[in-house]
């Protein structure tokens, strides 16, 4: 029998989309390529777009989804739906100012709305430490206030590229957080788990510093994300998973892939200290953001959708295709960036770009059986 997603879930996952939608037009449009939706306003609202309003209404819903799927009293718990709704509103608002709307305030009106979804979203983690206290959740909740850090500071005007490192430390100690969750077991020997913590903090202070003091900051916060990676990273359970097979290989080999971008980005911060223009900063933000975050969220879509929306993501080989293209963009784009060759560097931004789109629709594919169960359902490793 077919299993309906709750209406709420839906709304807020077109609002995710609406942003995705959104963000990766004013992707193409700084890449200096053809886009559906010509404006330079848009354009500046890549990053934003991106990383609150479609990554963070996504990480939000799940976590709030999360919050009440584990209460004991239900009714009382569905408070947390507020950060995805307040992620989704922020998108909205901030697409309306770009089309024009009337609407007073500038910044500070869609940057109070992702202020208020990140401050719900710690919000959620702290319940959920009364709750279950766990290293994982403490990780997660230094995510919330990176993110919290970084949507206040660009709600105040400061500029996309001083607080990018606060945007990346939301979705990377988020992710780090959820392989402590996930794969707890492989992170349980010895005080594994209590170090991870430790660097996570570095690397919030780290954050601070690159705003107080940019030129000891940026090494700093390069070295702390590059020793939490390596870390986490040796003792993931994909080091040993990736010489199985079907969807558990799939999954293993995304999040090593993930890892491996995310440590071009640090060994940039440490070797180049601020890179806040240019193609150095390109590639530390999309090595960030697509390598590191997007292959993680190839990799955890089979567990983490159907938490949301009820259903299974079943595996399927199209999935190596999607991986091969956000792959293969971004090298390019990384080559490209390098050689400081623009024509080449549009070609692997745009590859990128299709890769995402192309991930959403075969997500929606696999979800609503439109593309067949041809490849056999696998469980997922954790």
């Amino acid at each position: 029998m077919s299993v309906r997603v709750p209406r709420g879930r839906v709304a807020v996952l077109v609002l995710a989309l609406v942003a995705a939608l959104s963000g990766l037009d004013a992707a193409l449009l700084r890449l200096g390529v053809a886009a559906p939706v010509r404006s330079a306003s848009l354009a500046d609202a890549h990053g934003v777009l991106m990383v609150f309003g479609f990554l963070g209404t996504a990480i939000t819903l799940e976590r709030a989804v999360a919050l009440r799927s584990g209460a004991a009293d239900r009714s009382r718990a569905g408070w947390g739906y507020a950060a995805p709704v307040a992620a989704g509103l922020g998108s909205l608002l901030l697409v309306a100012q770009v089309a024009g709307a009337p609407l007073p305030g500038g910044r500070a009106v869609p940057g109070g709305a992702w202020v208020a979804s990140m401050g719900v979203l710690a919000a959620v983690y702290l319940a959920v430490w009364r709750r279950q206290q766990s290293y994982a959740v403490l990780v997660q909740l230094l995510g919330a206030l990176a993110g919290l850090g970084g949507a206040a500071l660009w709600a105040r005007g400061f500029e996309v590229a001083q607080i990018v490192p606060w945007w990346a430390g939301l979705l990377v100690l988020t992710i780090v957080g959820e392989r402590l969750e996930l794969a707890r077991v492989a992170f349980l020997a010895g005080a594994t788990e209590a170090r991870v913590l430790a660097e996570s903090c570095a690397v919030v202070v780290a954050l601070v510093a690159t705003l107080l003091v940019p030129a000891g900051g940026y090494p700093l916060l390069g070295l702390a994300l590059g020793v939490l990676v390596v870390d986490v990273a040796v003792h993931d359970v994909a080091r040993r998973t990736v010489r199985a097979t079907g969807l558990v290989r799939f999954v293993a080999v995304c999040m090593l892939a993930g890892y491996g971008w995310a440590l071009v980005a640090a060994l940039t911060w440490v070797v180049r200290g601020p890179v806040l223009a240019g193609f150095a900063y390109d590639v530390v933000v999309h090595a960030l953001t697509i390598g590191f975050v997007l292959s993680m969220i190839i990799a955890h879509a089979p567990v983490i959708v159907p938490a949301v929306v009820r259903r299974p993501v079943p595996y399927h080989p199209v999935m190596w295709a999607v991986w091969g293209l956000l792959q293969g963009g971004l090298l390019v784009r990384v080559l490209a960036a390098a050689r400081a060759a623009d024509g080449a560097w549009q070609v692997g931004g745009t590859v990128s770009v299709v890769a995402l789109l192309a991930f959403l629709v075969v997500t929606v594919g696999l979800v609503s059986g439109v593309l067949g169960r041809l490849g056999r359902t696998e469980p997922h490793d954790g």
